[in-house]
């Protein structure tokens, strides 16, 4: 017989990066809720402190641009049994315009920092014969938009390190499993900036730009919560997460079935 989620997850040890807000609090909300034993980490500021307060959880300063934070990242925290690679960031730009310091920001952020994350704490769960392993992805990495290049190709990179990450797992330890979510437009303070400067830009209300702009190709005409994606992340931890390795979990409100 299955256990419960909460029986599952509490007392287990749990890393959320990009923690301070948006996807990432909700998750960290989420897995606290369960009781797991919380490290939180993002860039220095209230906002982590406030969160590690509030949780209980333990806050680690690291910019997850830099491959050496990273490692040290990881090496700080010891060993886990939940890592969910949330972080993230957005730069709009043409190809032909967009700047190396983006390019090179976003991918490391995105792809280089789950790497070496899941590099340096995969061997720990391979020993304690479980893990669970959630990468927060994006309807990006299934599909692609203008100007976007460096965010949609992390996307699509961080599915197939997640797909191949789950192979290895499933031969090593099959209660180690690996998975992605692939949300859509998400209540965050990014996505709320990005409507508040399409607004401004086309002359339009913000209203105006959810609706015709970012929910157009959405059978679901409103925006995912973060709170949602944070209930799937508990879901994926659970009993199921096994059978359902190398699954990308798609929450894109119908923008695919389309």
């Amino acid at each position: 017989m299955n256990r419960t989620t909460h029986e599952v997850i509490a007392g287990k040890r749990a890393l959320v990066t990009g923690a301070a807000s948006g996807i990432g609090l909700a998750i960290a909300r989420e897995l606290a809720a369960h009781g797991a034993e919380l490290t939180i980490t993002d860039l220095p500021g209230d906002h982590l402190r406030a969160v590690a307060s509030e949780l209980g959880a333990t806050a680690l300063v690291a910019d997850l641009s830099d491959r050496g934070e990273t490692v040290r990242l990881a090496r700080a925290t010891g060993s886990v049994d939940i890592l969910v690679n949330n972080a993230g960031l957005q730069h709009v730009s043409p190809v032909e315009a967009f700047a190396d310091e983006w390019w090179d920001r976003l991918l490391a952020i995105m792809l280089t920092a789950p790497f070496v994350l899941i590099r340096e704490l995969l061997p720990g769960m391979y020993e304690r014969g479980w893990g669970r392993i959630i990468n927060v992805a994006s309807v990006h990495g299934l599909v692609a938009s203008p100007y976007k290049s460096a965010y949609v190709s992390a996307k699509h990179g961080v599915i197939g390190l997640t797909k191949t990450v789950a192979l290895e797992a499933a031969q090593r330890a099959p209660n180690v499993s690996v998975h992605a979510i692939a949300p859509s437009y998400v209540r965050t303070p990014l996505v709320e900036k990005q409507i508040a400067d399409q607004a401004r830009l086309h002359g339009i209300s913000e209203g105006e730009v959810i609706e015709r702009i970012l929910l157009a190709q959405n059978a679901v005409k409103r925006l995912i919560e973060p709170e949602e994606v944070a209930r799937a992340v508990t879901f994926l931890c659970g009993d199921e997460g096994p059978m359902m390795t190398g699954s990308v979990l798609t929450m894109d409100a119908g923008r695919l079935a389309q």
